[in-house]
């Protein structure tokens, strides 16, 4: 069985090391970049399966390199910010990102949301029936989703905030709840982020069919969120 390749882009080299040897350790094979060019060069060849992404780097910074690689691929990303600021973590989850560590971190730290990512990704591709609600199909197997069978190109954080609404259509889900089924119930952080995601796929939702597909994602005030589709 192949290793899955991971690419660490940081411009800080001991830091760069320690990631790599705990990742290689654990299996996985590592590529790096120490700045936005030449991670999105070294991406475009070794194709990884996740990328860990530092946001203050030269030549192009996180946010852009974030940007650019949404654009073409739905690779699971998890962004280093140095600062411990919400604003920080939501600007990069609002880009595309799927989880971020704040630096100063512990290495155990990031290689378990390495594999939690990469764990959900693999589930998520897991044997299922398609979800099927009126204009709106989601089909676990396939990893892929649509509205009238206009395709959503959406991110594995994304997908499987679309599933797990759509599998219990007009059920509320908490702000907090939907945080612990995206992340994990070990994970610590913003319930704001859930909002970020929902900003997303709401976006993703009216480019493929309009208002009345970002309507179907209904913000239940003081709660949370729930799928209400028309006519299903």
């Amino acid at each position: 069985m192949s290793r899955r390749t991971i690419l660490v882009v940081d411009d800080e080299p001991k830091l760069v090391e320690m990631v790599r040897e705990y990742l290689e350790h654990d299996g996985y094979r590592v590529e790096s970049a120490a700045d936005g060019r030449e991670a999105l060069e070294r991406f475009r060849r070794a194709r990884p399966e996740l990328v860990i992404l530092d946001l203050m780097l030269p030549e192009l910074d996180g946010y852009e390199v974030c940007r650019r690689l949404r654009r073409e691929s739905e690779v699971p990303i998890i962004m280093l910010t140095a600062r411990d600021q919400e604003p920080d973590e939501l600007v990069g989850l609002e880009l595309g990102a799927d989880d971020y560590v704040t630096k100063p971190f512990s290495p155990r730290t990031l290689l378990a949301r390495v594999r939690s990512v990469l764990r959900r990704t693999t589930l998520a591709e897991e044997s299922e029936t398609p979800l099927v609600l009126g204009p709106l199909r989601v089909d676990p197997a396939r990893h892929e989703a649509s509205w009238e069978e206009v395709p959503l190109a959406l991110t594995s954080t994304e997908f499987r905030l679309l599933a797990t609404l759509a599998r219990r259509p007009r059920r509320v889900f908490g702000r907090l709840e939907l945080l612990e089924q995206l992340q994990g119930e070990s994970y610590a952080g913003y319930e704001r982020t859930v909002d970020a995601h929902v900003k997303n796929l709401r976006k993703k939702l009216a480019g493929a069919g309009g208002e009345a597909a970002s309507a179907s994602l209904v913000t239940v005030p003081g709660v949370g969120y729930k799928m209400e589709v028309s006519g299903a």
